[in-house]
């Protein structure tokens, strides 16, 4: 394994640490800044819109230059936006310190993930993805009971200055392991070439079913926490340990989901989308039963997050010559997925149907996107139907 993956998955362990570790400070957050806990979890879907809008117009921005000082840049801008957040005085600061660090999540991960495909050989791309995508998933598993535990006991300041600390380490490891050539091809074509080779059918295809897919698991996890008590009856000291099991899942589900794809890669998505339907039934059928429940957990991060390196890797497959751009829309489209996925179980729950709601709103999202993937792949370019280059002008846009 390429020594340069590490610095690039602790770059992402950042990042997932800034999206995620605030989540269990928001008390600590709104009490400081005198503002509501509703107030406060805006400094989170702030984050979101701005990966999602930072994965198009920053990746677009610097899509002529080399890889490797973008990726470097990036994270310096990541370290100000936290270091910004850890000395807020006041609550629009912290929220324009949150913005500053979200746009750079969205490209970071989509140039990363090009150049951590370029540091292996053609039958390894999609487990190189995983590795990098581990410092997401690690996030996801620490994240937030570590951002908890260390801001309550010394302030929630000091997880944005720790945050920050991990910034600095992943600057110095990508400036001097990352090799100066890596992904350097993908950075030749300019926005036009980028945007031009973005027509092409399957790109959309795969974003539709990213957007979709990972919707329907992230739309049920968020609701998770009432879930297990009102429904599954464990106790709310329970629930970071249940958040720790899904997180393991998420984590070895990344791994699997890597090496399966760098085998078959649109077997792997279609096998592991299935699976999620049939776990997020079988979880809304069985949530009163604590033993299933635990074990539903688990399986819904493993399959939900099985998905995630072979979307990436697909994406950029058929973004031809567009691959960095295309890498970082489908970024933002996970995080659309999330967006959409809440929302969708919150409608269900104030409508009044019940904390097990939104499962069925995500197991419907994973059966449509399942059904994209059938459409997708029965729609695709033959092997002998190469992907020309597309034509476009010399000048710079």
């Amino acid at each position: 394994m390429p020594v340069a993956l590490i610095a690039l998955a602790l770059g992402g362990f950042g990042i997932g640490l800034t999206e995620f570790g605030i989540m269990g400070l928001l008390p600590e957050v709104a009490g400081d800044f005198a503002v509501s806990i509703p107030v406060a979890g805006y400094l989170i879907s702030g984050y979101a819109i701005a990966v999602a809008v930072g994965a198009v117009l920053l990746t677009a921005a610097v899509t002529r230059l080399p890889r490797k000082p973008v990726l470097v840049w990036l994270m310096v801008l990541f370290i100000a936006g936290n270091l910004l957040s850890a000395l807020a005085p006041h609550y629009a600061v912290m929220m324009i310190g949150r913005i500053l660090a979200a746009l750079t999540h969205g490209a970071f991960f989509g140039i990363g993930a090009v150049v951590a495909a370029a540091l292996v050989p053609p039958n390894r791309k999609a487990g190189a993805v995983a590795i990098m995508f581990t410092g997401l998933t690690t996030a996801n598993v620490l994240g937030v009971p570590l951002g908890t535990f260390l801001g309550q006991a010394l302030g929630w300041r000091s997880t944005f200055w720790a945050i920050t600390i991990i910034g600095a380490i992943a600057l110095i490891g990508i400036q001097l392991l990352v090799p100066a050539t890596a992904g350097r091809e993908a950075g030749t074509a300019n926005l036009r070439a980028e945007l031009v080779a973005l027509r092409r059918p399957q790109v959309w295809w795969t974003l539709g079913v990213t957007v979709l897919g990972f919707g329907g698991m992230f739309g049920a996890f968020t609701y998770i926490a009432p879930l297990v008590t009102d429904v599954s009856g464990f106790a709310a000291g329970t629930v970071p340990w249940l958040l720790l099991i899904f997180g393991v899942g998420q984590f070895a589900g990344n791994l699997t989901g890597g090496k399966a794809a760098d085998r078959h890669l649109d077997r792997t998505m279609l096998i592991a989308l299935i699976a999620l339907v049939f776990i997020l039934v079988g979880f809304a059928l069985a949530a009163e039963n604590r033993i299933l429940t635990v074990i539903a957990i688990a399986l819904m991060g493993a399959f939900g997050f099985a998905t995630v390196p072979p979307l990436q890797t697909r994406v950029m497959r058929y973004g031809g010559e567009a691959p960095t751009m295309a890498s970082a829309l489908n970024i933002a489209a996970f995080n659309i997925g999330n967006a959409l996925g809440a929302w969708l179980g919150g409608l269900t729950i104030a409508a009044g149907l019940g904390y097990t709601s939104p499962l069925w709103v995500g197991a419907l999202l994973a059966a449509i996107s399942t059904g994209l993937l059938v459409a997708a792949i029965a729609t695709k370019p033959k092997p002998a139907q190469r992907i020309e280059p597309v034509p476009v002008a010399r000048e710079a846009v």
